[in-house]
């Protein structure tokens, strides 16, 4: 019956305008907050925005505050397999019966709101609304909330959150942020609320002068990794690595974080900053390497299969590519990795391939379950200038693309170097995972 139940609830949210679409404005989810009594205002929260690594940096933060004794609810996207997993409380998704039972709760008010304005509450809007009926009903101590599209404007903007994060600042969504990097900062930046703490991973010199700005305006306290807080040691571990963080109150030795590469160190430095902003002290040594040794990122260079190696992971735009490349290089030998690459038609696909380029024997252009996804043929004339003719090997779905993939590698696997990469989207990233059986 949940499963009947939850099927309808997604037909209903799929009828509102997608994610990929949007009218920039806080009047409608206000609105609906407002009719469900504020509810995001009954906890404090961690907000976090920026370009890449949000997710990851979120489930680091939930699984550090949960180690502190709290009770947290955790909102993320987009969802890597089932919608469910946007809304999690105490780690875990919420089940499909739950999930169906909140949508019932704001049903009602979700159609009032929507009498009240030309343009309906969007799918992510709804979604939001859900997830903070549910926190405050749960009830939470406190909210980890994950910004959708850029921050100022973004649906989640209405949470009362003492700490944000800004994750590094690149180039992505240029539909909606435009491709000015000092004004896709101004948009992340809105999340920092007055007299707040603000947590900035490394940026670019222009998101970090803008993120000085709004700060000082708002008379936020500014704490920059590299400045204020670091990992001031990496090894290579096996299944992930070993860090020492230097924190802002506190210095953190011998975690192991069970993820690869140098940007998901940055991230748990900036989750460890945000948790000592938000307890407002340092943090105990042994719950951080706990919390941090039991962090899962599913669909991060996470690893579904051996002989060969086969990974995926959602990077979508160049930035994120290009850390991933980098994580490859130095945590992974092998000796032919040949990337599976579907992709949506509006992202920088030329950047993306670009970047991944320098890394791949050979790529295999295939499409995935998104209407967003872009066509085999135009991703293959795209690889082809990137990649060259004969190093690109079309194919026309995933699992398809998968078989040839891993044929390709075979002959190399007797060495151990030989791997595949599925990668290019988030949605890539959960088809490839629900293919390969892969348990969230």
């Amino acid at each position: 019956m949940s499963t009947d139940a939850l099927r309808d609830v997604e037909a209903a949210l799929l009828t509102r305008w997608p994610e990929s679409k949007i009218a920039p404005s806080l009047e409608r989810i206000t609105d609906v907050m407002d009719l469900l009594g504020n509810p995001q205002q009954s906890y404090p929260a961690v907000h976090i925005a920026g370009t890449n690594g949000k997710t990851s940096t979120a489930r680091m933060v939930d699984a550090l505050l949960r180690g502190l004794g709290l009770r947290t609810g955790r909102y993320t996207s987009p969802h890597l397999e089932s919608v469910t997993e946007r809304i999690t409380l105490d780690g875990e998704p919420v089940t499909a019966e739950r999930f169906a039972e909140v949508y019932a709760e704001v049903a009602l008010f979700l159609d009032m709101v929507d009498q009240r304005h030309d343009v309906r509450l969007s799918y992510f809007e709804a979604l939001t609304a859900m997830a903070f009926a549910a926190f405050a009903d749960a009830p939470v101590d406190v909210a980890v909330v994950e910004v959708g599209i850029g921050g100022s404007w973004d649906a989640t903007n209405v949470v009362t959150a003492p700490v944000s994060v800004i994750t590094p600042i690149a180039l992505d969504h240029a539909e909606y942020l435009g491709d000015d990097i000092h004004d896709i900062a101004l948009e992340k930046a809105g999340i920092i609320k007055a007299g707040a703490t603000a947590i900035s991973g490394v940026q670019l010199a222009e998101p970090a002068e803008v993120l000085a700005v709004r700060s000082a305006e708002v008379g936020a306290d500014l704490r920059r990794e590299g400045v204020d807080f670091s990992v001031r040691g990496r090894e290579v571990a096996v299944g992930g690595q070993l860090l020492t963080i230097h924190g802002h109150a506190g210095e953190y030795g011998d975690v192991f974080l069970p993820l690869h590469g140098a940007h998901q160190a940055s991230n748990a430095a900036c989750a460890i900053a945000a948790v000592e902003a938000f307890l407002g002290d340092a943090l105990d040594p042994d719950i951080v390497r706990e919390a941090l040794g039991e962090t899962r990122a599913p669909g991060r260079l996470e690893v579904l299969r051996r002989g060969p190696s086969i990974m995926v992971d959602a990077a979508h735009n160049p930035a994120g590519m290009r850390v991933v490349a980098d994580a490859v290089r130095e945590e992974f030998s092998f000796t032919r990795l040949v990337a599976v690459v579907a992709v949506f038609g509006d992202k920088d696909v030329r950047g993306i391939l670009e970047e991944l380029e320098p890394i791949a024997w050979s790529v295999v252009v295939t499409t995935n379950s998104s209407p967003r996804a872009l066509p085999v043929d135009e991703l293959e004339a795209i690889a082809s200038q990137v990649f060259g003719d004969e190093r690109v090997v079309p194919e026309a779905t995933l699992p398809e693309a998968i078989d040839r993939a891993v044929g390709l590698v075979e002959e190399e696997a007797v060495y151990g170097g030989a791997g595949v990469l599925i990668t290019g989207s988030v949605v890539t990233a959960g088809d490839a995972r629900h293919l390969l059986g892969a348990s969230r």
